[in-house]
Parts: structure tokens; C-alpha cells; sequence
């Protein structure tokens, strides 16, 4: 059963592409493909034995250690890229088609005859050619200038140029300098003002007080002392007059009469019993009278106009005053003209007194340069004095002990200096509170587990 032939259908071949899907043509594309293969090959029969097979004698020169990993990369760096190789023919046949289209440069595609009068125009160029070759003139300057990635041939923020004469740039501003090289074809950047202003007046790393030395003079270490001893005697002070204004200023109350003192304290300012009963009774005779009053005042308003006698008087009152006020100001200018030192020096004195609150200004400008600047709502605390007592000083290094935090210290520091904004350091987190209930089915009623 299994060597019976299976059984051919037969099927329309009348169209293309049933003639294509039903005929097999398997053995026509083989013999196709091997005579492509000796077109490109050629035919193995012709060739010799030497022609098709080579000695190879690789396995002895790596054995002897001839070859070098040096000489592997070298070898590796000189030979062809397959993308290169996949670039060239693969084949014997040559190509059909020998001369192929090129297609035409622009200067080409031009006509002759605007070609015969540009050639014949060639030194007389139109404002827009001339520049389009300034333009690619600076270009290829910039391109030529332009370095390559990962290269630093130059500082952009130098402002110093060696394109225009010395003598030009000493009275040229930068901007001005700035603006004339970019028409040359170079870019020079300006420094951010940031860069160039300070955040504070403040050196970065303080000389530290003489006293502080291990072996300091007496003099030095006394007067860090007596500065240890002024900030603890301020501190206290402080301390005193805050303990004096809270909790000395409130008596303390025993407790037994603290309700009767509560008692009192928020019935402060209401009447008693009697006190309402005659307030009552004295509003209502007062309100009884001014009703009587009201009564008997109120008359009736009659509408009297102006006569033309009391309207020309006020018109000539007014007039009067007019000129009096005229008078007066001649007056007050002829006075003033007697009154010129007296001016002179009200306004010297009023000059001296401006200056003395400039002086001011600027000293509690130079105050507030110094001190740092608020950048958060933590106030900057600077770090405690570092001192030592008489007894601790040793007089030699070897015996003596660190007291400051090197880290801290340079923590400060850049608070101090505006760099860093100061802040309470927190080294736990604060969890929120969560709040916690039964649900209504997950209740447990122990009565009725009980009963049961």
C-alpha cells in the first residue's frame, strides 16, 4: 500500500497562472542556478588541482608563535569592510547596460548662452552675488574653525580677539566687540552676570581666631574668653527677659479656687440684678422725653431764596478776598527775597543732614553684605565659639583633641555665604496617623458567643 504512486489531478493549464501554479519547473531553476554558479566560478573540470587547492601552513606559524595579537589587529584593521565587498560584483557576466545616465550638475544644466555672459560679466557681480561669496567664504572659515566632537580648542568666554587690531578694541566695549566679530564669522558667548557677581563678600575659608591655636600667646586666648563669656551673658539675658515676660507674669492659682476665679473672670463686665432694673427703668423715662421734645421742635421749613442785593455782597465779598489773597503772595515774594541766607542755610543744613543719612545707608549696606541674606523661613544660627579653658591646653599637637566637626563646619559656611539655604535636618520621617475602626459586619458581639 505504501509504495502505490500518488495520483495526479487534472486541471486547467489553459491561463498564465494556472500554467504557472500547476507545472513544476523545479528541475529548470536548478539547472539555471549551476550555470550561473560556473559563469561566476567557472567550470571545475578545466581548472587543476593546484588551481583549486592551496597548502595551508597556519597551524605551524601559530604553534612557533610567529603571529602576534598586534599583528591579528593589524590585520584585521587592513582588510576589506564586507560593506565594501558587498559593493562589488559577485558576478563574471558583465553589465548589459554599458553606458548608464548621469545626472547633470547644476552648473551644467545651465544654457550656454547665460553661461557665455556670465563668463564675459565675471569681474562685474550683482550686490546679491557678491554676497552669496562673502557668505561662502565666512562659511567655510566657520567650518574650518569649528572643532570636532569631543575637541576644546578655545574658551568661548574669552573676550580677548586676535581678528581685530588692538588699537580698536582698547575703546571698544565687549558687547561692541562682541557684535563686530559676528559679522566675521566667529561667535564669542557672554559671561553670565551670575558668574561674575559674588552671592557673598564672605572668603570662602575664614582665617580662624588666633586664640583657637594649641598653642596660643595669653593675650589671644583671653580675648576669645571674654567674647565666649559676652555671647553666654547675652544668651542668659535673653533667656531671663523671655522666662520674665511668660511665666513670671501669670499668678499661680491653687486648685480649689480655680473654678471660682473662672467664674468671675468671664462674668466680668455684666450687670447684676438691681443694676439691670434701674437701667431699664432709666432708659424708659428717657426715651419718654426725647419724644415730648421731638414733638414740640419739629417746625415746619420755609424756602427763602436769595435777593439780588445779598447775592451782588457775596459776589463782592468774594472778589475782595480774591485780591487780599493776591496782596498777600506780593508780599510773601518781597520778603522772601530778604529771606535768602536764612534759606541758604536751612537748605546747607538740610544737605548736611541728607549726607549723614546716606553715611548711614551705606554702613548698614556693608552690615548687610556680611550677614547672610534670609532664603528660607529657618533662620541661620552660626556654629558656637570653639574655646578651651587655661586647664585644657596641652601646648603640643600630638595631645591635642578635635572639638569642631570639620563637615559642619563647611556646612555653615556655604549657608553663611548664600550658597545653601539653611534648614533643620530631620534624620526620622513623620508618619501621619492612621485611623483605625471596625468595620460594622467584621464586629464581634461576645454576648451572643457567650449564648451560644
Amino acid at each position: 500500500m505504501t509504495d502505490s504512486k500518488t495520483r495526479k489531478h487534472k486541471v486547467s493549464k489553459k491561463t498564465k497562472k494556472s500554467w504557472r501554479k500547476y507545472v513544476d519547473i523545479k528541475d529548470v531553476d536548478a539547472f539555471l542556478e549551476d550555470k550561473r554558479l560556473e559563469e561566476r566560478l567557472g567550470v571545475f573540470s578545466e581548472y587543476s588541482n593546484s588551481q583549486l587547492f592551496i597548502v595551508d601552513n597556519t597551524a605551524n606559524t601559530i604553534e612557533s608563535g610567529t603571529t602576534s595579537k598586534h599583528a591579528t589587529r593589524l590585520a584585521l584593521k587592513t582588510k576589506e569592510l564586507k560593506c565594501f565587498a558587498s559593493l562589488k560584483p559577485h558576478t563574471l557576466v558583465p553589465d548589459p547596460i554599458s553606458v548608464r545616465n548621469r545626472v547633470k550638475t547644476k552648473e551644467e544644466r545651465v544654457n550656454f548662452i547665460l553661461r557665455q555672459c556670465r563668463a564675459e560679466r565675471k569681474n562685474v557681480l550683482k550686490l546679491k552675488e557678491k554676497e552669496a561669496l562673502k557668505n561662502k567664504v565666512l562659511a567655510k572659515a566657520a567650518a574650518a574653525n569649528c572643532p570636532e566632537k569631543g575637541e576644546i580648542k578655545s574658551d568661548i568666554w574669552d573676550s580677548t580677539t586676535d581678528l581685530l587690531p588692538k588699537p580698536i578694541t582698547n575703546w571698544m566695549s565687549a558687547d561692541g566687540i562682541r557684535h563686530t566679530i559676528k559679522h566675521l564669522g566667529v561667535q564669542k558667548r557672554k559671561l553670565p552676570s551670575s558668574l561674575l557677581k559674588k552671592s557673598s563678600v564672605l572668603p570662602a575659608v575664614e582665617n580662624p581666631h588666633p586664640g583657637t591655636s594649641y598653642n596660643p600667646s595669653y593675650s589671644d586666648h583671653q580675648k576669645l574668653l571674654h567674647e565666649a563669656a559676652e555671647k553666654e551673658v547675652e544668651f542668659i539675658k535673653q533667656q531671663q527677659h523671655l522666662d520674665r515676660v511668660t511665666t513670671r507674669m501669670f499668678k499661680k492659682i491653687p486648685v480649689n479656687k480655680r473654678e471660682e476665679y473662672l467664674i468671675k473672670e468671664m462674668s466680668e463686665g455684666l450687670p447684676t440684678k438691681n443694676q439691670f432694673a434701674t437701667n431699664l427703668n432709666s432708659t424708659e423715662d428717657h426715651n419718654e422725653e426725647n419724644l415730648s421734645v421731638a414733638t414740640a421742635n419739629n417746625k415746619p421749613v420755609k424756602n427763602t431764596k436769595k435777593t439780588l442785593v445779598q447775592r451782588r455782597k457775596q459776589r463782592e465779598q468774594k472778589q475782595a478776598s480774591n485780591e487780599l489773597s493776591l496782596i498777600k503772595l506780593e508780599k510773601k515774594k518781597l520778603s522772601d527775597i530778604y529771606k535768602l541766607r536764612i534759606l541758604q542755610k536751612q537748605i546747607e543744613a538740610k544737605e548736611k543732614k541728607q549726607e549723614i543719612l546716606r553715611q548711614k545707608r551705606i554702613k548698614n549696606e556693608e552690615k548687610k553684605s556680611i550677614l547672610p541674606k534670609t532664603l528660607s523661613k529657618t533662620k541661620f544660627e552660626p556654629l558656637d565659639l570653639d574655646f578651651r579653658l587655661a586647664e585644657e591646653l596641652t601646648g603640643n599637637l600630638r595631645n591635642c583633641k578635635s572639638s569642631t566637626n570639620l563637615l559642619k563646619d563647611r556646612y555653615k559656611s556655604l549657608q553663611q555665604r548664600n550658597m545653601v539655604a539653611p534648614a533643620v535636618i530631620k534624620l526620622t520621617r513623620d508618619k501621619a496617623k492612621v485611623k483605625k475602626f471596625v468595620k460594622p459586619d467584621h464586629k464581634i458581639n461576645m454576648d451572643d458567643i457567650k449564648l451560644k
